[in-house]
């Protein structure tokens, strides 16, 4: 059994886990405003922001079952940063709209790399410590999309547009040179690759699939809105660059908060089910009712809301997806869920971009809060039904 990793090659990775998020996210509050500054329609800013989502969607099983089969993880850590850094530093030194969709594809691709990290971080610690690890790495990946996001527009205020794309490209740059002091036990890490066969039977399991199309429909909403055409939608209100900041931390604070309420208030009292109708009927409420507003104040009160109860969604849909697997296909689980919600990070701001083409900015809200409004129908369709088989079998 290999000895867990010193605290030094911990921090170490958590640095680099820093520098993996932080340029990827320290533009996107001002991707789809600068794509509109280059001339690019509404479809073209959504087939942009979607890529990313396709990308992940494409590479991120290959990735984690390549590295299976060379039982090496830290190779794919420095392509992924390389990618990560190659990307920003694309957007920055071109204004192309062309250039924009490949530089965007490649965060895709740099990101899908994100499997690997875990799996590689979770063997510096003992088996009994890995949901610690997770949490801690899981923080690092939320510390810098916060920080990123809340520079964004103070950087294009102060030195352009370009600025955000530079300040990406020179982060991951570091990471790249620190990716290579990333400490990988010699023998490799003893894990094999998934049979086709388990991969098949895993993805029949009936609460995966339902809980992945209500995580692909989360997904969708939250990449089309705060992580999408929000930002544009802003500033055509005549807020400022600088003001995009103001309201990434209205969105990502109450979200980030309401990660600790749903495990020890909303699901104690409701149930998963009954909480995940909640959050998603009341977050399809805010996003319906955003294009009606026209202040500064009450959008960012309205965006206050609507983060906390989209992110009453996600960590309730992450356990459930592997909570009625086997252990030993639980790994399995984990990756077919990651891939398919990645289909709404492309979906969802593809079809948004289309609807704002044909129809204006404000359509893909109402796009967004309608798929809301479907997961709600969904759940209760789903309990219905359940309830019946249980009072069938009783």
């Amino acid at each position: 059994m290999r000895a867990p990793a010193s605290p030094g090659n911990r921090f170490i990775f958590m640095i680099v886990s820093f520098m993996l998020w932080f340029p990827h996210f320290i533009y996107l509050p001002i991707l789809s405003p600068y794509i509109e500054w280059l001339g690019g329609e509404y479809t073209f800013t959504g087939l942009v922001l979607g890529s990313y989502g396709l990308m992940q969607f494409l590479f991120r099983l290959p990735v984690g079952i390549c590295s299976d089969l060379i039982k090496s993880r830290r190779p794919f850590i420095i392509f992924g940063m390389f990618t990560s850094a190659f990307s920003c530093l694309a957007f920055a030194l071109t204004d192309s709209l062309g250039w924009v969709l490949l530089a965007r594809s490649l965060a895709g691709i740099a990101v899908a790399t994100w499997v690997v990290f875990t799996v590689l971080f979770s063997s510096y610690f003992a088996d009994q410590e890995v949901h610690r690890a997770m949490s801690g790495i899981q923080f690092v990946v939320v510390l810098a999309q916060l920080l990123g996001m809340c520079l964004s527009g103070y950087l294009v205020e102060q030195w352009g547009w370009h600025a955000p794309f530079w300040a990406g490209g020179i982060i991951g740059l570091i990471g790249v040179v620190l990716s290579f002091l990333i400490d990988e036990p010699k023998e490799g890490i003893g894990r094999q690759p998934v049979p086709f066969k388990a991969l098949i039977s895993v993805m029949k399991e009936p609460v995966l699939l339902k809980v992945s199309l209500l995580s692909v429909i989360a997904h969708s909403m939250i990449f089309t809105t705060m992580f999408g055409f929000l930002p544009s939608y802003a500033l055509k209100l005549g807020l400022r660059a600088s003001d995009l900041s103001l309201i990434v931390l209205f969105f990502m604070i109450p979200h980030a908060f309401a990660t600790l309420f749903i495990g020890k208030i909303f699901v104690p009292v409701f149930g998963k089910w009954n909480s995940l109708m909640i959050a998603f009927l009341l977050s399809a409420f805010f996003t319906l009712v955003t294009p009606f507003i026209d202040t500064k104040g009450w959008l960012c009160l309205i965006l206050g809301l609507n983060g906390f109860f989209q992110g009453l969604l996600f960590p309730p849909l992450l356990g459930m997806a592997i909570e009625t697997i086997p252990h030993e296909k639980r790994a399995t689980a984990m990756g077919i869920y990651q891939a398919l919600y990645a289909i709404g990070m492309f979906a969802g701001p593809f079809l948004a971009g289309v609807l704002n083409s044909a129809m204006g900015l404000t359509a893909g809200f109402y796009f967004a809060g309608t798929l809301g409004l479907m997961a709600t129908v969904l759940i209760i369709f789903w309990n219905k039904k359940e309830s019946a088989y249980q009072a069938f079998r009783g």
